[in-house]
């Protein structure tokens, strides 16, 4: 089994929303063998559900929104991971300082052969509900990178 983590700051918008869409990838490209989760880098929001900007978002898109609690990632939770997937350069530096030997670490964007190196995915709980959009956008553009790496790491 490969797993997989997607991190932001809180797991409440950006990460959970990548984890659902992965998920539901996967399911629609017959990739088993795979279980994608997600956690954040701060203790803020702690048991909180996914964002309600979030969950209208992904349930638009078709895909699951309910079931989850926030949490925070572990240096376990690192190293136990075949691949721990930041949105922003600054939840990939935290990692490195729990982890700094983890060679499992990647930012989103780094596959999506469309974006800018490093750029990340900016946060839309700040913004209006719009700003959701374009991260599920963002989120969808680097799935076909990451299936991609997945089965790499499944070969």
């Amino acid at each position: 089994m490969v797993e997989v983590v997607f991190v932001c700051w809180g797991n409440i918008c950006r990460s959970p929303m990548a984890e659902r869409v992965a998920q539901g990838w996967a399911e629609r490209e017959g990739l088993h063998g795979v279980r994608f989760t997600s956690a954040g880098t701060s203790s803020e929001e702690l048991g909180e559900p996914i964002d309600s900007r979030a969950q209208r978002v992904l349930a638009r898109a078709g895909y699951s929104a309910g079931g989850h609690r926030a949490h925070r990632i572990s240096a376990a939770e690192i190293r136990d991971a075949d691949l721990v997937i930041a949105l922003e350069d600054v939840h990939l530096r935290i990692m490195q300082r729990l982890v700094p030997d983890a060679g499992n670490l990647a930012l989103l964007t780094d596959f999506d052969p469309d974006a800018e190196p490093g750029s990340g995915v900016p946060d839309p709980w700040y913004g209006s509900a719009d700003g959701f959009n374009g991260t599920l956008a963002a989120i969808e553009a680097a799935m076909p990178g990451v299936l991609d790496r997945v089965r790499e790491l499944q070969g």
